[in-house]
């Protein structure tokens, strides 16, 4: 099974670049990526990005934190394009479960991808509210778990084993922190993974020799000395 890899970026002129390359399937945006890109006005900087990834999938994330305004905002959200997916948070600022917002989305058919997920506890949780017939993600922070010297793959493992047998039901390696990650999603079968442009670089990289690797670092340094014009 191929592990599909999305773009991590709200970045235009970036999304603009990757929508071009075979090796991207897809993207995932959030608020604090649509800001760091500059974005203003939240819709208009999304359909910006929809005029040039209009065919590959491609999250956009509510920032409502009341149940009643992430409905109305996602029900915008979705209307933008056939290749959108609305992102929902697991919980709002105050903790509480989006199953309701959830259930109702996917009910209605709605393409959803769950974020900020770190428990297997809260997958369950997903999988109950979601429409088995609704194309939906789960989004498990991977990056940021092992950040706080958490172990993310046994999470992973057991997500994947309860949704594997729903084919529209898909779990994503969020936060990817190095290139590696890419070979650990594959080898427990993780249907996509989202990372940022800087590693999707690095996996080009991959199959190089041990041996033409350790060139490629004892000639980076000479070459840095030289041009620091070093002496002892």
């Amino acid at each position: 099974m191929k592990t599909k890899i999305f773009c991590d970026i709200a970045d235009y002129e970036t999304i603009k670049l990757f929508n071009n390359k075979p090796i991207v399937d897809g993207f995932t945006t959030n608020p604090s990526l649509m800001r760091l890109a500059g974005a203003k006005n939240y819709k208009n900087y999304s359909l910006k990005i929809l005029k040039t990834c209009n065919k590959k999938p491609i999250s956009f994330e509510v920032f409502a934190d009341k149940f009643k305004n992430m409905l109305e905002q996602a029900y915008e959200i979705n209307s933008w394009g056939k290749n959108v997916y609305v992102k929902i948070p697991v919980v709002n600022s105050k903790g509480k479960f989006t199953g309701p917002v959830i259930k109702e989305l996917s009910d209605k058919g709605i393409k959803l991808n769950i974020t900020a997920v770190y428990t297997f506890e809260q997958t369950q949780k997903i999988f109950k509210n979601l429409n088995k017939k609704t194309k939906s993600i789960i989004s498990i922070f991977a990056g940021r778990m092992a950040d706080k010297g958490k172990d993310p793959l046994p999470i992973f493992k057991k997500s994947i084993s309860l949704t594997k047998k729903n084919k529209n039901i898909q779990i994503l390696w969020a936060s990817t922190r190095e290139a590696y990650n890419y070979t650990q999603a594959k080898q427990i079968n993780c249907d996509i993974i989202t990372m940022p442009p800087k590693v999707i670089n690095q996996i080009n990289g991959f199959g190089k020799s041990f041996k033409s690797m350790t060139l490629d670092t004892v000639k980076s340094f000479l070459a840095d000395s030289k041009k620091s014009r070093f002496s002892l």
